[in-house]
């Protein structure tokens, strides 16, 4: 049993109400019962647990979180997704990548971009896990220079023939839709997005990235040569696909955060576990040695800081509530923090940390990418000094 369960209390940032606290309680119970075995062989052989993925919806009932009740969702807030976020974590970071561009980079962010036809053709699917959804963005060379895609689609009687090659997209080759940012004018910075199947002529998926962490998440390319969408899959107007985008930036970036509060969580019960209860040295319990003290702790304290600010900065966003400064504030502490703790996680458990008999290496190793993807650590700086300069300038 995890030594920092969270029980509920009157004033409750991280469980305020009766079913943020449900949730969290049977999440937590299926990813310890479920999740933490598989997550060692699919880290090694770098596959994806596909019929795992598919019980999340039938079992567990956690897609389209944020999706109103009165369409097929369960119209809880950003908050809740991160709980969810958190909770899974601890076991499998990587499969929870999976689930984060299945649900918030294609679930919430389609949604919230879609007309009522739109949704009746693909939020049961999606929702039901009928299909595994993600989002076309980064591309070769344009990563964290979004407007610099090249990604073009030209308007063609009743379709958008579109060229491109997208890169890094997580759920690529066993995603069945995806939305997916493109320019109209090759040289310009409006961007129009489209929602796309798999199964379109001229659709294909390029490369499977061989990563250092998040393995059990697949990662490929998507090419699109002369692919053929139809006109009514065009989210919002020509465009129009700034505003949806940093929309959706601000919850991709607290979910994040939540992947790396998870590692972290986890990584401190190891330690305490390992300190306290099992390994001695010199005829002590293992915590009994300063040095050790100091790295517990302080990676104790500083989980127990970001997750104040990440559980903060989520329980004031919505569809229409705008948080830039908080979203990159609480992704950059979080994702740092991850790394640190997971690191002295390692250390402190010695040769049992750096061999994979313990899952600490491999949190290590998953919590790296949470401070590139999503914007990387130093956009999060670009970003927040730029809100930043706004607010005082006024």
């Amino acid at each position: 049993m995890s030594t920092l369960s969270t029980k509920k209390s009157s004033l409750d940032l991280f469980n305020p109400t009766e079913d943020h606290l449900a949730l969290r309680e049977s999440v937590a119970s299926f990813a310890e019962r479920e999740m933490d075995e598989q997550a060692k062989e699919n880290d090694e052989k770098e596959t994806f647990n596909t019929m795992l993925f598919k019980r999340l919806g039938s079992e567990l009932g956690i897609f389209g979180i944020t999706i109103p009740e009165a369409d097929g969702g369960h119209g809880l807030d950003p908050l809740a997704s991160v709980i969810i976020h958190e909770e899974m974590s601890r076991f499998d970071p990587g499969f929870t990548l999976s689930y984060l561009a299945h649900e918030v980079l294609f679930v919430n962010n389609f949604f919230y971009s879609s007309n009522p036809s739109q949704r009746a053709r693909y939020l049961s699917k999606v929702i039901t896990g009928e299909w595994i959804g993600g989002m076309g963005m980064t591309e070769p060379g344009a990563g964290t220079d979004v407007l610099g895609m090249t990604t073009h689609a030209v308007k063609k009687g009743d379709r958008y023939i579109i060229n491109g090659v997208k890169q890094y997209i997580t759920n690529g080759s066993i995603g069945q839709v995806f939305v997916l940012y493109t320019k109209l004018e090759k040289t310009g910075k409006k961007m129009t997005s489209f929602v796309i199947e798999s199964s379109y002529k001229g659709f294909s998926v390029g490369k499977k990235e061989e990563k250092m962490g998040m393995r059990s998440s697949p990662t490929t390319q998507l090419v699109f040569e002369d692919m053929e969408v139809p006109e009514e899959n065009l989210l919002g107007v020509e465009n129009g696909a700034v505003t949806h985008m940093m929309r959706n930036l601000e919850i991709e970036r607290v979910t994040l955060a939540a992947q790396s509060l998870g590692i972290a969580r986890r990584c401190i019960d190891i330690m305490c576990d390992y300190t306290i209860r099992h390994r001695e040295a010199f005829g002590k319990k293992l915590m009994e040695f300063g040095q050790i003290q100091r790295m517990v702790a302080e990676s104790y304290a500083d989980y127990q800081a970001a997750r104040a600010l990440v559980y903060h900065v989520a329980s004031e966003l919505g569809p229409d509530v705008r948080n830039s400064l908080g979203a990159a504030s609480a992704k950059l502490v979080a994702t740092q923090m991850a790394e640190r703790v997971s690191r002295n996680a390692i250390q402190v458990l010695g040769g049992y940390g750096y061999c994979r008999e313990y899952p600490v290496e491999r949190l290590h190793r998953d919590a790296i990418l949470l401070s590139i993807g999503g914007g990387t650590n130093e956009a999060m700086q670009k970003n927040i000094a730029s809100d930043l300069k706004k607010l005082w300038s006024e």
